[in-house]
């Protein structure tokens, strides 16, 4: 019989709980990750978009940025509520059972309200943050100018105060294998560890 969801929060009942990390594990790999999704939702329509994203740990939020205009922007001020997700993938992993078959993959899923930051100090703060992250070797003022007031208000600074989380890594060798059918043979173990 399947479980009751409704009025559960998003991380109950974790289907494969052996899987699950822990908040270390997510702090750092929210660090390095380079794409996140942004779901959001209006009137019962789900979007989700690409972004680029940075974790400011020292406010347990999300950082991200998007056009001064457009679908998220209305998205986010018609109904705050949303959704990161962000993941690596690997290698392929078959299987001689049809639904053993998977995949290597970390993953993160935040759950929290986003809002738009509309202090420019704030924004600027975020957005260099964001920079900071995956150009942690150039330095404003010094390889690139600062950030301006006129692009500040060029774009929307949005942070998304991190209510619930979770992380799962599956990152086994093989998928489980059944004795109650011939074995996989070794070559499709290789063929997928060379085309992932």
């Amino acid at each position: 019989m399947p479980r009751e969801y409704i009025r559960q929060n998003p991380t109950a009942f974790q289907r494969r709980p052996h899987l699950t990390k822990d908040d270390a594990w997510i702090r750092e790999f929210l660090k390095t990750v380079k794409v996140g999704h942004i779901a959001t939702s209006v009137d019962g329509q789900a979007f989700i978009n690409p972004t680029t994203f940075w974790y400011d740990e020292a406010h347990h939020q999300i950082v991200f940025h998007s056009n001064i205009a457009g679908r998220i922007r209305s998205n986010i001020e018609r109904n705050p509520k949303v959704c990161l997700e962000a993941s690596v993938l690997g290698q392929m992993l078959p299987s001689n059972v049809a639904l053993e078959f998977s995949l290597q993959y970390r993953s993160v899923i935040v759950f929290g309200a986003a809002r738009l930051v509309t202090d420019t100090d704030e924004a600027r703060r975020l957005l260099y943050g964001l920079i900071g992250k995956y150009f942690s070797e150039l330095k404003a003022g010094q390889q690139y100018r600062e950030i301006t007031e006129k692009e500040l208000r060029a774009t929307s600074v949005y942070a998304i105060q991190v209510e619930e989380w979770s992380g799962k890594e599956n990152w086994e060798e093989r998928a489980d294998q059944s004795d109650e059918w011939q074995p996989l043979e070794e070559k499709w173990f290789e063929y997928y560890r060379k085309n992932p």
